[in-house]
């Protein structure tokens, strides 16, 4: 059962008391080195909150001890709830399994290396606090690889240029979402998920707080470059019909190139066919060029397509082999 959307109370420093609990969403592949010093720096940070905190930790079929160390946690602190996943379904699909579950009134969202600082939360919560219904963390310096940087670099100035939405650069998931931004973006299902978008999309009222993102304390990156890749096709097609329209833009201009050489290898034809040369280059170079150009026109559509066949098989999001957690099971996965 959902918590009401709670009326505000004074609070000293001019911010305003916006609810009576807080969950905390943990995304979990194969963090077994960074799990309790991840436990252990974020329950230092919350110590002093005036509020129920729900610490949702969703393992996204990890292949190591991970689920033994949340079991542990789980059984030592009645706040701690785990979704565990029938297999890996990826980032995504984690954070959102998170936000079906959590119950608060202000829902954060966090990685488990611990590149997002804990105590960044506190300056989200002053943020929600002061009204805002959206809180998300920008990155103002960032320890990653040279190659990591200009590939996010350039995917954020694309994503700016052809989306239909205003994606902020620079973010992550690591954000807060007051509950009613939370029940918005909880109706959308769509397979290929791109949250940030997803939130950026729903609007209200929206602030940045910036911070100095850390290096991963332990472990490998959970986001290879496949899954960059993926990531970033994700946000593009999913919040932009610009590709399509590149299609239909190029397909225009080869049309008017091809009209031209018609007309040209007429003129040639009829009024100087003493210049005209047998041979078979330019057809070759022609049909190759015409071929690549349809092909790459196919493949956009394509991603499009595919989409739309996923979509329309209306399969669950994830499947959930076990819940371990104080609530009833039917409260965490209603």
């Amino acid at each position: 059962m959902r918590l009401e959307h709670a009326t505000d109370d004074s609070q000293p420093g001019g911010t305003q008391m916006r609810g009576s609990s807080i969950s905390f969403i943990f995304p979990i592949f194969n963090e077994s080195e960074n799990i309790p010093h991840l436990y252990e720096r974020v329950c230092d940070t919350i110590g002093g909150l005036p509020y129920a905190v729900e610490l949702l930790f969703v393992n996204d079929g990890s292949t190591d001890n991970s689920l033994e160390l949340l079991r542990a946690l789980q059984q030592s602190d009645s706040r701690v709830t785990i979704i565990d996943f029938a297999r890996n379904y990826g980032h995504q699909l984690a954070v959102t399994a998170g936000l079906d579950a959590a119950t608060g009134e202000a829902v954060i969202v966090m990685d488990s290396d611990l590149q997002d600082p804990p105590a960044v939360a506190l300056e989200l919560i002053e943020q929600w606090e002061a009204g805002h219904d959206v809180v998300y963390a920008q990155r103002r310096t960032r320890k990653d690889t040279p190659f990591k940087k200009l590939t996010a670099a350039a995917f954020y100035k694309v994503l700016q240029r052809v989306s239909e939405i205003d994606i902020p650069p620079n973010t992550g998931d690591f954000r807060l979402l007051d509950r009613r931004v939370v029940d918005e973006v909880n109706k959308f299902r769509e397979h290929d998920r791109f949250i940030r978008g997803m939130v950026s999309y729903v609007g209200f009222s929206q602030v940045a707080v910036e911070f100095d993102r850390d290096e991963r304390f332990a472990g490998s990156t959970g986001y290879p470059l496949r899954k960059m890749m993926k990531l970033a096709a994700d946000g593009i097609l999913g919040f932009s019909t610009f590709p399509l329209t590149v299609i239909s833009r190029v397909g225009f201009a080869a049309a008017a190139l091809s009209v031209v050489g018609v007309l040209y290898a007429l003129f040639m034809k009829l009024f100087v066919p003493s210049a005209v040369i047998e041979g078979w280059t330019f057809i070759v170079i022609s049909v190759l060029f015409m071929g690549g150009l349809q092909l790459m026109m196919l493949g956009i559509l394509g991603g499009y397509v595919g989409r739309i066949y996923t979509q329309v098989q209306n399969r669950p999001l994830y499947g959930v082999r076990a819940v371990y957690s104080s609530r009833p099971v039917s409260d965490v996965l209603r």
